[in-house]
């Protein structure tokens, strides 16, 4: 869990007006913008044609019979990685809903992090270690056999 506070989605699920080229490109080829929205995650981008050869087809048709498990998985893992607020409940509601609109949230999503990246910067000096490289070899002085050494 986070130890920032949470935050909402930088969009809402049917907010597609703020965005017209995702959702253009969502309505379009819907597959090739989840393959682009899991690449820009970090993941494999043919997960998303998992949902295509699932009983999760069926959730693209109008048909929520089934959550798709690619839609899913991102959308948990974007959430999480972000620090967005919701549940697991809400993201499967939302997959089932309307997958299209799911992908073109999550691609809104990315592109506005990415847009928005904050560098953080440790700005704290390196600590200083004194060590003594060759210590010096200890000398006897005079008859009162005086030890003295040099760092």
């Amino acid at each position: 869990m986070a130890s920032y506070p949470l935050t909402n989605w930088n969009s809402g699920l049917f907010d597609c007006c703020d965005d017209i080229s995702s959702c253009c490109y969502g309505y379009w080829c819907c597959p090739c913008l989840a393959c682009t929205v899991s690449g820009k995650f970090g993941e494999n981008r043919c997960l998303p044609l998992l949902d295509m050869c699932s009983p999760a087809i069926t959730s693209a048709c109008g048909l929520p019979c089934c959550a798709p498990p690619a839609a899913l998985a991102l959308r948990v893992g974007i959430r999480h990685k972000y620090g967005i607020q919701g549940s697991i409940c809400k993201d499967i509601i939302a997959s089932c809903c309307c997958v299209w609109c799911v992908w073109c949230q999550m691609h809104r999503e990315l592109k506005d992090r990415k847009k928005n990246t904050t560098v953080i910067i440790n700005a704290q000096p390196a600590p200083v270690v004194m060590t003594t490289v060759n210590p010096a070899p200890a000398v006897i002085m005079g008859q009162q056999r005086v030890i003295m050494t040099s760092y």
